[in-house]
Parts: C-alpha cells; sequence; structure tokens
C-alpha cells in the first residue's frame, strides 16, 4: 500500500494525539491509505468544473464537521445547534472553499474514535472524484466512458481492506442486511436535527445531479448543463429543500444504467452518512458501543463477493429526469427511500407481533412510521425512534435478538427481510445498460424532451 502525503500527515497528528485518544479505545487503527488511481482523466473535474468542484467540496467540508458536532454537543441543545450549523454548512457552499477536505479535518475526536468510517467516506469520496473525471475528459472518448469507469470501480472495490468499500449492491438489499430499523438511534438525526438532515438531501441531490448533467451533455456542452444544475440548486432546490434522500437511480437515471455499480456505492455511502449521525447524536450509548454499531453497520453495507449479480437490480421510476429542474416528485418526503423501508418494516411486522394486530394498531403503527420517516417531529409523533413508537401504540412487541443491542445484529431478521427480497424482487430483469455508442449534447436532448 502506498501512503500518500495527505494520510501521512493525519498519521502524524494522530500519533500525537494517542494520549488524548477518546475513552474505552485500546488499539490504533490502519492510517496507511493506498494511492490514488492514476489515469490520463486525473483531476480534469477540477481544471474543467472548477466552482461545482467547489460545491462539493464545501458540501464534504460539512460532512465533515456534523460528526464531532453531534458527538460533542449535548443532545438537549439540538434545536439551536442545529440551526446554527444550518448557517455555517450553508456558507460553504454559497461560498465554497478552494479544495476538498478529508473527512478528520473538522471531526478529529470521531477520526481518533472511529478512524475506519472516515477510512470508509474517503475512500468512496475518492470514487467520486475519479468517475467525475472520466465524465469530465474531452479526450477520453464519449464510448469509453464506462471502460474507464468500470476501470475505476474495480479498483475501489479491490485496493482497500474488505469491509470499507461500499456494496454495488441497491440499497433495497444493504438496508436489509444493516437492520437498523428497531435501533434506539433510528432516524435521529433526520427527526431532531432536520435543517442540517434537509441540506444533506441538498447535497445527495447535488452529486447525482452533476453527474446526469453531463450524461445529457457529452464531451461539448458539459459547462452549460452544469450551470443549469447549479442555478437549480441555489435557485429553487436550497431555498425548498427536498424531503427525502433522493437516490441514485431517481437523479440520474441514465448514469445509473451506464455505471450501476457507481450508483449504489454513492447510495450506500449516502445513507451510511445518515446512520452514522443518528448514532452520535443518540445518548443512550458509549462511545465504544458506538463504535461497535457504526462499525456493524459498515461491514454490512459493505461489498461482499456476489454482489456484482444484484447490481442492476433496480428500477429507474423517473428515467427522463433533467437534473436542470425541480419538479414536485424530487421535493417530495415519499420516494425510493420511504418504499424501502415501509417494504422492510411490512416484511418485520409479523415476526414482531406473531398474535397479530388490530386495525386501529397497525394504522396507529404506519402512521408513527411516516412520521418518524420524515423531516422534524410532528404533531401525535412519538418522542425518540420507531422501536420506542411501536412500543407505545402497539405494547406487547417481541424483539430479535440483536434487534435493538449496540454491534449486534437480528441475523433472523435479515434471513426473513432478505428472504422476503428475493420472493419479491429477486428474478427482475436488470435495468438495460444504456447506450454509449452516440454522443448526447444539449441540442439534441431539447429535441428529445
Amino acid at each position: 500500500m502506498k501512503t500518500t502525503r495527505r494520510s501521512f500527515l493525519v498519521g502524524a497528528t494522530s500519533a500525537s494525539a494517542v494520549g488524548m485518544a477518546p475513552p474505552g479505545l485500546v488499539a490504533l487503527e490502519q492510517r496507511n491509505d493506498v494511492g490514488f488511481l492514476r489515469g490520463p482523466y486525473n483531476l480534469a473535474y477540477f481544471y474543467r468544473h472548477s466552482f461545482p468542484y467547489r460545491i462539493g467540496a464545501g458540501m464534504h467540508f460539512f460532512h465533515s464537521k456534523q460528526h464531532d458536532l453531534l458527538e460533542l454537543t449535548p443532545f438537549a441543545e439540538h434545536v439551536a445547534v442545529d440551526a446554527k450549523f444550518d448557517k455555517e454548512a450553508l456558507a460553504s457552499i454559497v461560498e465554497p472553499p478552494l479544495i476538498e477536505p478529508e473527512m478528520p479535518y473538522y471531526s478529529n475526536y470521531v477520526d481518533r474514535a472511529m478512524h475506519t468510517l472516515f477510512r470508509t467516506i474517503d475512500w468512496t469520496h475518492m470514487h467520486h472524484e475519479q468517475t467525475y473525471d472520466v465524465m469530465s475528459d474531452r479526450n477520453i472518448a464519449w464510448s469509453d466512458k464506462k471502460l474507464w469507469t468500470d476501470r475505476s470501480v474495480k479498483y475501489y472495490l479491490e485496493m482497500q481492506e474488505p469491509g470499507v468499500p461500499r456494496s454495488i449492491a441497491p440499497l433495497d438489499v444493504t438496508m436489509r442486511r444493516a437492520a437498523i430499523m428497531m435501533k434506539p438511534y433510528f432516524n435521529y438525526f433526520m427527526n431532531y436535527y432536520p435543517k442540517d438532515q434537509s441540506l444533506f438531501f441538498v447535497a445527495h441531490w447535488w452529486h447525482p445531479a452533476v453527474y446526469e448533467g453531463q450524461m445529457i451533455s457529452g464531451n461539448a456542452d458539459q459547462e452549460a448543463s452544469l450551470q443549469g444544475v447549479m442555478d437549480a440548486m441555489y435557485r429553487q432546490i436550497i431555498p425548498d429543500r427536498p424531503g427525502r434522500m433522493l437516490l441514485s437511480r431517481e437523479i440520474m437515471p441514465r448514469y445509473a444504467r451506464m455505471s450501476p455499480e457507481s450508483a449504489n456505492i454513492f447510495d450506500n455511502l449516502h445513507m451510511l452518512h445518515g446512520i452514522a449521525y443518528s448514532i452520535l447524536a443518540y445518548e443512550g450509548w458509549s462511545i465504544d458501543e458506538k463504535r461497535a454499531e457504526m462499525y456493524r453497520v459498515i461491514n454490512a453495507m459493505g461489498y461482499q463477493p456476489g454482489d456484482e449479480l444484484l447490481a442492476r437490480k433496480f428500477r429507474t421510476p423517473h428515467p427522463h429526469y433533467d437534473p436542470r429542474t425541480y419538479p414536485d416528485w424530487v421535493r417530495a418526503p415519499k420516494g425510493e427511500m420511504s418504499r424501502i423501508m415501509m417494504e422492510m418494516l411490512m416484511e418485520m411486522l409479523p415476526s414482531m407481533y406473531p398474535k397479530g394486530l388490530s386495525a386501529r394498531q397497525k394504522a396507529e403503527i404506519m402512521a408513527q412510521a411516516g412520521k418518524k420517516m420524515r423531516l422534524g417531529m410532528e404533531e401525535g409523533e412519538i418522542e425518540g425512534s420507531l422501536h420506542d413508537a411501536l412500543m407505545a401504540v402497539a405494547p406487547g412487541m417481541q424483539t430479535t435478538p440483536g434487534a435493538v443491542q449496540p454491534g449486534q445484529t437480528a441475523h433472523a431478521m435479515v434471513d426473513l427481510m432478505l428472504s422476503n427480497w428475493r420472493r419479491k424482487h429477486g428474478s427482475m430483469p436488470d435495468i438495460a445498460a444504456i447506450d454509449m455508442s452516440v454522443e448526447p449534447n444539449l441540442s439534441t436532448f431539447a429535441a428529445l424532451r
């Protein structure tokens, strides 16, 4: 493995801070990173699309700082913390930095407590950089974009320790593997830090929107296309933010068909962000327990042999989406993410309530679940997690071993949910590959609309 200069500096800083390590940590984690994959496209995105690059850098600033903020500030102050950091985070994309920070830069405590989390995030951010560069390089023929992207995917999956690369299976599968819905932290960040969470929803729209802006414009027209994406973000999306995490299949349907592996990698990373923030916001566990749970989730949502067979097992509900626009379905709280979560809940209920539920209880469960999957706390919503809410409206729930405890997996529930997914969706045809033999441009795209 090659140690990069930035990683060397991070490692040196960490070594000097060993005496200040968070309590309970007994071993230092690996801090040697793999060298950046070389290619003729390196830095093409940075040089060709400087301001879009800087917007992403600003987003990764508040991605980084959010970790320590949640872990080191009292939960009782969540309203004030949410409002204050929203202003700081927003400023970082209105006047974005010149270069992108790595995760440890603004969250030193969490870095020392659970460095593999940051290694996982930064490794996937590297894949973002690689794939943006491939798409941005004018000298790579359109018909060769997939070849170079596939090369980057292969490097991403093979050149890190097992568990660090995100899975190339769709979120429908990896969320079932992770089994977080009965954990006591579930959706804490979304419910109690809605301003900050909604800005992350903007970020998780932005990244796929850039890829899709490139997919509709070809090599020649990217500047005009990405200007349209930026205009939509600043004028419409930031002032009236999305109500859910948007998936790659929704916002970059063409790119997802070209590289379903990358699309799923990014969805699995974006979901990891939300889970990590909820774990850190939850005050019921020690830092060691949070670390155990974080690493359990990282492994569960990481690449597993055989995921290649699942990479194209999804649908594109809006195959003709123009990323320079902001239709109602992008803004709405219901979409692919909520569909996946509600489907999982329906799979779990029979085993959690083997004696059955009354019509009233089931209606109350679904109402509480709907509230928990929307931003903020709504009228009639029970405080705490989804597990807390279900226990309140339908007492007598039987919890599968491992479903609630930190660092433990409810294996029986995971097996049940995966079996249900295979029964319902496993035989779906793979999403068709997109034809890359004809290069698009904005004129032909406009004519097709």
